[in-house]
């Protein structure tokens, strides 16, 4: 059990944010804390860390895959990505309580705020409400700056090069 949980962001538009978090729910496991990751807009079993994190006895549950591609949702959907969002997160709290996990990961948190799918005040609240000893690490771009100033350790991932600019997908093992 930690002592003190502090809260980090991955933030940016370089590749890293989920593969910092994925490398410190390793060296967790490794240590034998408990781990609870939960990835936003992503779908069960659709990434190669998804599957050996579960092999290492990591929590992981996913939410809001049809969301995806928030930047191209009409008003509508994304009124009702807003309501899911915001059920969710509540019982995301609840359960960071109930359980008594040592580490959390939400990842992608981040880009839902700042697509407008979840309010910020909901995930202040989030962090402020999370039980003392909780590690709490919030990844994706997009890092607003009352939640940044909230963060005991924020780390800016800067895209200097990228396969994506010369039209190279997602290549699975590398990306997925």
């Amino acid at each position: 059990m930690l002592k003190t949980g502090l809260v980090h962001i991955y933030t940016g538009d370089g590749k890293g944010k989920t593969t910092s978090a994925v490398g410190q729910a390793v060296r967790a496991r490794g240590r034998g804390l408990n781990v609870y990751m939960i990835q936003f807009l992503k779908k069960d079993d659709s990434s190669g860390e998804q599957v050996v994190l579960k092999k290492l006895g990591v929590d992981i549950k996913c939410f809001g895959h049809d969301y995806a591609f928030c930047g191209k949702l009409g008003q509508e959907k994304k009124r009702e990505a807003k309501e899911f969002f915001g059920k969710i997160i509540d019982e995301i709290a609840n359960e960071i309580e109930q359980k008594h996990y040592d580490i959390v990961i939400l990842d992608e948190i981040n880009l839902l705020v700042k697509k407008g799918l979840l309010d910020k005040e909901e995930v202040v609240k989030l962090i402020k409400n999370k039980p003392q000893n909780t590690e709490l690490i919030l990844t994706g771009r997009g890092a607003v700056k009352e939640i940044i100033e909230l963060a005991d350790l924020v780390t800016r991932c800067v895209k200097i090069k990228h396969p994506y600019d010369k039209k190279i997908k997602a290549r699975e093992g590398i990306e997925l």
